[in-house]
Parts: C-alpha cells; sequence; structure tokens
C-alpha cells in the first residue's frame, strides 16, 4: 500500500508540475514575423548580397529590451557576413552580404524579425 501512495503522490506532483508548465498566450503586442533571404556560393566566387523583404504594414522589430534591430545572420563556409550599413535603413531596406567564398562552398542567410502587431486589431 505505502508503494502505491508513493506512486500516487509522485504521479500528482509530474501531473501538477505539467499544468504549470504550459505555455502562456503571447500578449498580441509582442507578435513578431520573420522573413529572411538567402544564397550559396561556390569556392572563389565574388562576393554576394540580397534584400530581406519588409511584410506589408509591419516594422522592424526590436530585441527585447534594447533599441537594436532584431536580427541575425548565419553564415556557412569561410566568408564574413555583415548587414550593409551603406544599403540598409532598418526601415525601408534591409541587404545583408557576405565577402568572397574561400572555401569549396558558402552559403549566407539574413533574418529579420518584424512587428506585424497592429495587423492584429
Amino acid at each position: 500500500m505505502k508503494r502505491w501512495s508513493s506512486l500516487l503522490l509522485m504521479f500528482i506532483g509530474l501531473w501538477s508540475l505539467s499544468e504549470a508548465a504550459q505555455a502562456q498566450p503571447m500578449d498580441d503586442s509582442h507578435a513578431t514575423t520573420e522573413q529572411f533571404c538567402s544564397f550559396g556560393m561556390a569556392k572563389g566566387e565574388a562576393s554576394q548580397s540580397c534584400h530581406v523583404p519588409f511584410p506589408t504594414g509591419c516594422p522592424v522589430a526590436n530585441v527585447p529590451g534594447t533599441g537594436k534591430p532584431w536580427a541575425t545572420i548565419s553564415k556557412g563556409g569561410k566568408t564574413f557576413c555583415r548587414f550593409d550599413d551603406k544599403a540598409t535603413d532598418w526601415k525601408t531596406k534591409i541587404t545583408g552580404s557576405c565577402s568572397r567564398c574561400k572555401s569549396d562552398h558558402c552559403t549566407g542567410q539574413f533574418m529579420v524579425r518584424f512587428d506585424c502587431s497592429q495587423q492584429l486589431h
């Protein structure tokens, strides 16, 4: 009997933890969507760039707690990738570029989060 009551208490404890751990709905004011552009390059291929598209009516979101654009760069191979300061204003255009590919293959991906909370109303 003691074994069953211990198992029952353990089950109740795990059940209550799972109830507490359920995801809470996100506040509409934090609704974001992500857009990206990407490309691949072969060894020796000159620098490449791409433009991240803007969703209609959605400005670039800021990293929570900062005033910085919520953006990420992923790259593969021997290349250097960055958001192009001269071709990016974060309001109407966003351009990412990578330097010449110095390995067999290179990739670049530029991801930006946009605040689409106004689109929900």
